[in-house]
């Protein structure tokens, strides 16, 4: 009779071992597994990251600026020219309840340039407004450079440059005697203003006071855009009576708009546009899951001899499959844990630039990443490979004779229990 020989079971820090000393004998073709792995994890943490970080960015400015801020334009009449805002139109708005602010522009026919010698056709698509004194609240936005029209400069010809008119002139600080030719004579500058993320036509205006544009550009006084700040849980009922209260005799020639509206569409939309660059980030995780499960189809192929060895030793093919299996997962978490670090770096470093926060939302990358299904999707081959290679099981001491394995003897030193229970 022949007795039973008793089977042990692999220890955790035995097969931990095991798996690193066939990843370390084949450094090479491992690290190009894993590089692939990282970059696909990389550019889906990148992209996770960015795009909340972007978002946060944007949601925060919108909180700094408010969402209760209500533009008036003068619209069309119905013969489709210009209509004309009243001239009481700002007063009138005031009186609303929930209204907390009224400021107001009006459009000039003036032009402006750098100098007299500029080409008339040369306008660099800037307008000429004339700005009520406390413009600067209402729009949340303040000075880059000099000072904003008070009383007194407000009757002269003293103007305030927006960002990009100041650009476009070639104006980049304000010094003593500054000028431009606006109108058809000088202007002194007084200062420039800052970015203004609600009104971008802002930024490309020249702004002068109402009673100098009155005075010295024939301007009539009547508002063309007049921006209402009202109490935040009052927006839409305001709203709604904006256009009948800035011109009651026609209140269709009257628009009414939001400006933060349109930056929760930007937010939006650049949410819309995450699932492609998701998708292009899970077709490199996929490559590398494909690169993961061929290298160790291979690994399997070229490991025969040490197969029959083990074999021949007493181990099970629960214990090879086991081995192998294991050798894909840690490749696939070294790859996955270098990737998470380049991702979260490119975010921190991009981010910190663009002056947005930080994000890399970890429940994200847990949900969108499928880690535990690469790991599955890499290993899944490996069943049917290393089952194909048992044809090592028929005759392995025949076939492992005069034939050194693949991973020298301590693989088979991971497994003390097997070597008790070998045949001696």
């Amino acid at each position: 009779m022949t007795a039973s020989i008793p089977v042990g079971n692999l220890r955790a820090s035995d097969l931990a071992r095991l798996a690193v000393v066939g990843l370390r004998t084949r450094k090479l073709r491992a690290s190009l597994s894993a590089l692939g792995i990282a970059i696909g994890v990389a550019a889906i943490v990148a992209v996770l990251g960015l795009s909340s970080s972007s978002e946060a960015g944007l949601l925060a400015e919108i909180n700094r600026l408010g969402t209760n801020l209500l533009t008036v334009t003068n619209g069309q009449s119905v013969f489709g020219q210009a209509a004309e805002l009243p001239l009481v139109g700002p007063q009138m708005i005031g009186r609303i309840g929930p209204v907390t602010a009224v400021q107001y522009v009006g459009s000039t026919s003036a032009e402006v340039f750098r100098s007299p010698l500029i080409p008339s056709i040369n306008t660099n698509a800037l307008t000429v407004d004339a700005a009520s004194l406390g413009l600067l609240a209402d729009l949340g936005t303040t000075m880059a450079h000099g000072r904003y029209l008070n009383a007194a400069t407000a009757t002269e010809p003293v103007c305030v440059l927006g960002a990009a008119a100041a650009q476009r002139l070639g104006i980049d600080r304000v010094y003593t005697g500054e000028r431009v030719w606006l109108g058809g004579q000088w202007f002194y500058v007084s200062g420039i203003l800052r970015s203004s993320v609600l009104t971008p036509e802002i930024d490309s205006s020249v702004l002068v006071g109402f009673p100098a544009a009155m005075t010295y550009l024939g301007f009539d006084g009547h508002p063309s855009e007049i921006y209402v700040r009202a109490a935040t849980s009052q927006v839409a009922a305001v709203d709604s009576a904006l256009a009948a209260t800035a011109n009651p005799e026609s209140p269709d020639e009257v628009d009414v708009s939001q400006p933060s509206a349109a930056l929760v569409a930007q937010a939006d939309a650049q949410s819309a546009l995450n699932g492609l660059f998701l998708g292009l980030g899970a077709v490199a995780l996929l490559i590398g899951a494909v690169g993961v499960a061929n290298i160790m189809v291979i690994s399997v192929l070229e490991r025969r001899s040490e197969i029959g060895l083990r074999r021949a030793l007493g181990a099970t093919r629960s214990h090879v499959r086991t081995q192998f299996v294991a050798e894909a997962i840690l490749l696939s978490l070294a790859g996955g844990a270098v990737g998470v670090a380049l991702g979260a770096a490119s975010t921190a470093i991009y981010a910190s630039a663009r002056g947005w926060a930080v994000v890399v939302p970890p429940a994200r990358l847990g949900r969108r990443t499928g880690r535990r299904p690469r790991h599955r999707g890499a290993c899944r081959p490996l069943a049917g490979a290393s089952r194909g290679a048992h044809v090592a099981d028929r005759g392995p001491l025949e076939r492992v004779t005069g034939q050194p394995p693949a991973v020298p003897l301590p693989s088979c030193r991971a497994g003390p229990s097997l070597a008790r229970s070998a045949p001696r």
